[in-house]
C-alpha cells in the first residue's frame, strides 16, 4: 500500500499532545509525542506531521526559541477569546505552541485542580483546530492523545457537516491511560458552549468528560498496545466504559509504543561506566560492579541486582514490589529502587532500605543518568504493574540486557516472552497482583540466574529485540492511509 496520497501531496497530520520531549516531559506521553511524530516523518514516503502543544511555562524559552506567528480568535459564548501561536522546529519537525489567557504562564503542565486544567485543555483543544484554519493548512488526520486533547476530536465531529474547512478531516484518538478521563472538566466544557454527548451508549456520568466524548466520535481509537486494547473491554480494566467500548470495538486497535533506540543504546551510551554490545558480558559486568561500589553494596557478580525504576504509584505496583521484596528478604539478591511519587510509597521505600541495609538502596528522586546506569548494571528489572497500557521500561531494560520480571498485563505481556513458556523467552511474567506472587516468581528467577550460560542466552535474545519507533510508525501511517482512502 502506498503510505500517502502522493509524494507531492502527502497526508497532513495535526498531532496534538499535552507534552513532548525534549520541550516538556512529565510522563510516558512525553516520550511518545516526542518520538512518534519524528518517526512518522522518517517513513518513506512520509506524511506531513505537525506537532501542537500548549506553550507551558516549563518549556525552556532560551534553549528552544519560538517565533511568534500571530493571534486568532477562539469562539466562546461570552465573547471570543484570543490564542497566540508560536512556531519552532525540532530535527525537521514543525512544532506549534499555543498560548492564551487560559494557559497561565506559571501553571504546571498538569494540575490537581481541574478548575485550572479543565479550562486550559478545553481552550487548547479548540485552539488547535483554529490553528489549522489560521495556518490555512487543512489536516487530513487529527491525531489527539488522552483526555487533554480529546475535545478536539469531539468538536471536529460537530463541525464536519457545517464547516467546509474540516469536511475531509478524519480523527484518531490515542489512549495512554484510560482512567484519566478529564473528570471535573465538565464546567469548562459547558462554559465554552460545547454540548455534552447524548449517545446512550455512554454511561450518563461520562457524557461530559472529555475522553469519553472523544472516544464516542473518533474515527479510530488507538490503545498503546494490543493487550491494552483487549483489556479495556473487560470490567477489570474498562473503568466503567467497557460496554461502551465494546460498541466501538470495530474502530479500536492497539499499536505498541517504541523507544528511542539512539538515546537508549548501550553500545554508545556516554552515561555508562563502560558501554557494551550484546555478548560483551565482561564489559557489562563492569557497570554492575560500579553500581555496587557506588551504593556501598557487596561487590559480587554472583549476587543478582534487582532494579526498580519509575513513578511510585499503585498503578506501577510499587507497593507489590516493596512487600514482595520484604517477603523475599531471606533470598540472595540486592536491590536499588529509583523514583518519586506518592509520599507514602516513598516513605515505604525508605523504610525497606532501612530495614535491610545490606540489600536495599532507596533513591527517591528523578535521575536520568542513574536510570541509564541501572538498566546497564541491573540483572533484573522488577515491574509488577497492576495495569500497564504499554510500558517503556521493560523494552529499555531488554535492550540493555537487564531481564524484566513483570506482571502479565497490557503492553508487558505483548513485549515480554516468558522464559518458562517459550524457548525464545526474553523475561519472566506472573499473573496475580500480590506480594506473594512477586516473591514466588522472584525465587524461580533466581534459580535461572544461577545458570549464567542460560541467563546470558536470555539477555542476548532480549538485546536483539526490535523496539524501534519505526515499527510503530509504519502501522500508524498505514492506518492514516486507510482512513483517508475511506477503507477503514
Amino acid at each position: 500500500m502506498d503510505f500517502e496520497k502522493s509524494a507531492s501531496n502527502p497526508i497532513r497530520v495535526l498531532f496534538l499532545a499535552a507534552e513532548a520531549d525534549p520541550l516538556v516531559k512529565v510522563g510516558g506521553l512525553g516520550d511518545v509525542a516526542g518520538s512518534l511524530p519524528k518517526a512518522l516523518r522518517a517513513c518513506r514516503p512520509s506524511p506531513d506531521v505537525r506537532l501542537v502543544l500548549p506553550f507551558h511555562s516549563a518549556i525552556n524559552r532560551a534553549a528552544y526559541p519560538a517565533r511568534f506567528l500571530g493571534q486568532f480568535p477562539i469562539p466562546h459564548p461570552a465573547g471570543a477569546m484570543t490564542a497566540e501561536a508560536y512556531e519552532l522546529e525540532l530535527d525537521g519537525l514543525p512544532v506549534y505552541l499555543i498560548a492564551g489567557d487560559l494557559i497561565p504562564p506559571n501553571a504546571p503542565v498538569y494540575s490537581p485542580n481541574m478548575a485550572l486544567d479543565g479550562p486550559k485543555y478545553t481552550f487548547f483543544s479548540l485552539a488547535a483546530l483554529e490553528l489549522a484554519r489560521f495556518l490555512d493548512w487543512q489536516p487530513d488526520i487529527l491525531h489527539a492523545n488522552d483526555w487533554h486533547t480529546a475535545l478536539a476530536v469531539y468538536e471536529l465531529s460537530r463541525r464536519l457537516n457545517t464547516d467546509p474547512f474540516f469536511a475531509h478531516t478524519r480523527s484518531v484518538l490515542s489512549i495512554h491511560n484510560l482512567p484519566f478521563m478529564g473528570a471535573g472538566a465538565e464546567a469548562s466544557v459547558r462554559d465554552f458552549g460545547i454540548p455534552f454527548a447524548e449517545d446512550t451508549r455512554l454511561p450518563e456520568w461520562a457524557r461530559g468528560f472529555p475522553l469519553p466524548m472523544g472516544l464516542l466520535t473518533a474515527d479510530q481509537i488507538i490503545a498503546v498496545s494490543p493487550g491494552y486494547a483487549r483489556e479495556m473491554l473487560t470490567p477489570e480494566f474498562g473503568c466503567g466504559l467497557q460496554n461502551f467500548l465494546a460498541t466501538r470495538a470495530d474502530h479500536l486497535t492497539g499499536i505498541i509504543n517504541g523507544i528511542d533506540t539512539q538515546l537508549w543504546n548501550p553500545a554508545d551510551d556516554e552515561l555508562l561506566t563502560t558501554p557494551y554490545e550484546p555478548g560483551q558480558w565482561n564489559l557489562r559486568a563492569q557497570n554492575k560492579a560500579a553500581l555496587q561500589q557506588s551504593f556501598h553494596l557487596p561487590v559480587d557478580k554472583d549476587i543478582p541486582l534487582i532494579v526498580c525504576i519509575g513513578r511510585m504509584d499503585p498503578q506501577k505496583g510499587v507497593d507489590l514490589a516493596l512487600d514482595g521484596l520484604r517477603l523475599a528478604a531471606g533470598m540472595n539478591w540486592q536491590a536499588i529502587i529509583l523514583g518519586t511519587g506518592i509520599p507514602e510509597l516513598e516513605a515505604d521505600t525508605r523504610r525497606l532500605a532501612a530495614d535491610f541495609p545490606d540489600q536495599v538502596r532507596a533513591e527517591i528522586r528523578f535521575d536520568s543518568r542513574l536510570s541509564h546506569q541501572l538498566y546497564a548494571g541491573g540483572d533484573i528489572l522488577l515491574m509488577p504493574s497492576r495495569y500497564e497500557p504499554c510500558g517503556l521500561a521493560q523494552m529499555i531494560a531488554m535492550r540493555y540486557g537487564c531481564i524484566p520480571l513483570a506482571r502479565a498485563t497490557g503492553g508487558l505481556r505483548d513485549t515480554i516472552s516468558d522464559v518458562d513458556q517459550s524457548s525464545e523467552g526474553t523475561g519472566f511474567l506472573f499473573n496475580e497482583p500480590t506480594p506473594q506472587a512477586v516473591k514466588e516468581r522472584l525465587s524461580q528467577v533466581l534459580v535461572h540466574y544461577n545458570d549464567q550460560s542460560h541467563w546470558q542466552q536470555i539477555q542476548q535474545r532480549g538485546m536483539k529485540q526490535n523496539f524501534s519507533w519505526h515499527q510503530s510508525a509504519v502501522q500508524y501511517v498505514r492506518l492514516y492511509t486507510q482512513l483517508v482512502e475511506g477503507s477503514l
